[in-house]
C-alpha cells in the first residue's frame, strides 16, 4: 500500500518535468524562429552600418554557449542561431561590452562599421590629440562607445590639456568643450580641477547620446572617475538614473556649461581657435570634441523651421503634454519618436508625415508597432508628403497629388538624417581614417 502513492508521486514528476521540456523546447524554437526572421529582414535593408561600436562573432570561435545572449542587457542584439551566437540586430546595439566579457572562449571583439564598408574615425595620438595641434576628440567621436572609457578619454585628454602650454591670451578661454556628454563633462571637470578658465557648449541638454535612448534603459556605467566629484561606484544605472547623476553634478560643481549652443564651424585664429556657433563666437586656446557620432540634423530648409517648436529629437515626450505633434521621417529614428509619443499617450495627436509610401527602411518590430497604433488611431500618417511650410499653429503637407493639407499643430520633430561629424573634422583639416570591423 505504502508504495502506490509514492510511484504516483514520480509519474506525476516524470510528467510535470515532461510537460516543462516541451514548453522549453516550443519557448526555443520560437525564439529561434523569430530570429531567423529578424536577421532577414535587417538583410532586406541593405548593409547596416551601426554608427556605434558593436561585437563581431568570430564563428570559427564560438562554440554556442549562449553567455553572451544572457550577458547582453539590451536583450535583442544577439541570438543563438543554428547553435552558434550571432549579431541580431546591430542598430539596438550601444557598446555595453557585457557580451565580450561573459564569452568564455574571446569569439568576440567590439569593432566600428563592417568588414565592407567602414566608418570615419579621426586620427588621434595617445593622448586623443588630433593632427591639429589644440584639438582634441574625446569620447564616441574618436570610438570610445562606453561611458566608462569615455569618462577615462576625457580626464586624460585634460590632463594633457592641463600639463602643456597652451592658455587663452586676450579674453579667450584656455579650453572650449563641445558636448556635455560623459568625456565632456569628464574633461570639463578636470579643468575646472586644474584652474583653467573653460565653457561646455552642448546644442540640446546635459547628457549627450544617452538622452535619445528609450525610457529606463540600462546603461552599464561605473565605476566613474570624475574630477571634483570623486569614485561613482555603480555598475548599473537606467538612463534616468544616470541623467539626473549629470544633472546633480552640473549643479553641485557649477559646471559652466551653456545649452542650446550649436556649434557650426571651427576656425584657426592666429594661435587660438574660434568657435563659431548660433548663440556668436566663442575663442579659446584649447578645442576638445566630445560630439558623439549621431552628428548635424538634416534640416527640411522650409520656411518657419527656425521657429523653438521645431525639434530636431525626441528628449522627453513629457514637453508635448496636450499638444499636437508633428514627427517627419520614415527611418528608424522617426517611427520610434514617433511610437514613444503615442506611448506616453499625453498628446493631442500625434502625426507622421514621410515623402514615401510605406516605411520601407524601419526594422520589422517597429514597423508592426507603428501600423499597429495607427489602426488603433493612436498615430495618424501622412503618406507620401512633404513639409510645404511650418505655421505658429499649423502644418502644411503637400501629398504625391499635390493636394495640400493643412495640419494643427503645435510641435514639429524633424528626423531626416544628418551631416556625419566627420565633415566638420574634415574642414578642420583634421587627418580622418576609416576602421573597418575586421581591422
Amino acid at each position: 500500500m505504502g508504495a502506490a502513492p509514492s510511484l504516483t508521486i514520480v509519474i506525476f514528476a516524470v510528467l510535470v518535468a515532461a510537460l516543462l521540456n516541451w514548453l522549453w523546447t516550443r519557448h526555443l524554437g520560437r525564439r529561434h524562429e523569430s530570429a531567423i526572421a529578424t536577421l532577414a529582414d535587417i538583410a532586406a535593408l541593405g548593409e547596416v552600418v551601426p554608427e556605434t561600436i558593436h561585437p563581431v562573432i568570430d564563428l570559427g570561435r564560438c562554440i554556442g554557449s549562449g553567455a553572451c545572449v544572457r550577458a547582453c542587457p539590451e536583450k535583442s542584439v544577439l541570438e543563438l542561431v543554428h547553435g552558434q551566437a550571432r549579431l541580431l540586430n546591430p542598430l539596438a546595439c550601444i557598446g555595453h561590452s557585457a557580451c565580450l566579457d561573459a564569452c568564455p572562449v574571446d569569439a568576440i571583439k567590439l569593432v566600428f562599421g563592417t568588414a565592407e564598408r567602414g566608418v570615419e574615425l579621426p586620427k588621434l595620438d595617445a593622448s586623443f590629440q588630433t593632427t591639429r595641434p589644440g584639438v582634441y576628440v574625446i569620447g564616441e567621436l574618436g570610438g570610445m562607445g562606453l561611458i566608462r572609457n569615455a569618462v577615462r578619454q576625457g580626464r586624460q585628454a585634460a590632463d594633457h590639456v592641463v600639463a602643456s602650454a597652451r592658455r587663452g591670451t586676450g579674453g579667450a578661454y584656455d579650453a572650449a568643450v563641445v558636448g556635455a556628454g560623459p568625456a565632456g563633462i569628464s574633461a570639463t571637470l578636470r579643468l575646472m580641477e586644474a584652474g583653467c578658465r573653460v565653457v561646455l557648449l552642448e546644442r540640446e541638454t546635459v547628457g549627450g547620446t544617452i538622452l535619445h535612448y528609450p525610457r529606463a534603459k540600462v546603461v552599464m556605467t561605473g565605476p566613474l572617475e570624475l574630477a571634483k566629484v570623486g569614485t561613482i561606484r555603480r555598475a548599473r544605472m537606467s538612463k534616468e538614473e544616470l541623467v539626473e547623476l549629470w544633472r546633480t553634478i552640473v549643479r553641485d560643481t557649477n559646471l559652466p556649461v551653456q545649452t542650446g549652443v550649436l556649434v557650426e564651424g571651427v576656425h584657426a585664429e592666429g594661435d587660438m581657435w574660434r568657435l563659431e556657433t548660433s548663440r556668436g563666437p566663442f575663442v579659446a586656446a584649447t578645442v576638445l570634441l566630445g560630439l558623439g557620432r549621431r552628428g548635424t540634423p538634416r534640416k527640411l530648409e522650409v520656411p518657419g523651421e527656425e521657429q523653438a517648436k521645431v525639434h530636431y529629437a525626441l528628449v522627453e515626450p513629457a514637453i508635448f503634454v496636450g499638444k499636437h505633434v508633428l514627427v517627419v521621417g520614415g527611418g528608424n529614428a522617426a517611427v520610434e519618436t514617433a511610437i514613444s509619443l503615442a506611448d506616453f499617450d499625453g498628446c493631442a495627436s500625434v502625426s507622421i508625415s514621410y515623402r514615401r509610401g510605406a516605411f520601407a527602411r524601419c526594422r520589422a518590430e517597429n514597423r508592426a508597432r507603428i501600423d499597429a497604433l495607427i489602426a488603433a488611431g493612436k498615430v495618424r500618417p501622412y503618406l507620401p508628403s512633404e513639409v510645404l511650410d511650418i505655421g505658429p499653429t499649423e502644418v502644411r503637407l503637400k501629398g504625391d497629388t499635390g493636394a495640400v493639407t493643412t495640419v494643427p499643430n503645435d510641435g514639429v520633430i524633424i528626423q531626416v538624417g544628418g551631416t556625419a561629424p566627420s565633415e566638420m573634422l574634415k574642414t578642420l583639416g583634421i587627418e580622418v581614417v576609416v576602421k573597418h570591423a575586421e581591422a
